[in-house]
């Protein structure tokens, strides 16, 4: 699955066009390696995602295409943030 529709199905980020915006500005990182909005992940990628207050480090423990809202937060464990 690409990073930047990750982030929106799990609801880390509100819309992809945001996620998409965040990645291409060099803010997120998979496995320790600046990643690109097309970036695929995999199940047991770590993704650090900095901003202004700090940075958010999660697990990707689940890859689906739709979740509902309340299953959102089963597609990655927090790390640090």
């Amino acid at each position: 699955m690409r990073l930047d529709k990750f982030l929106k199905v799990s609801r880390i980020l509100k819309r992809r066009t945001v996620a998409n915006e965040v990645c291409s500005s060099g803010k997120v990182e998979v496995n320790g390696r600046a990643a690109k909005p097309a970036t695929k992940l995999n199940v047991g990628d770590v993704v650090c995602i900095s901003y202004a207050g700090g940075k958010l480090i999660f697990k990707v423990l689940d890859l689906k295409e739709t979740v509902k809202k309340d299953e959102a937060e089963s597609l990655y464990e927090v790390i640090s943030g």
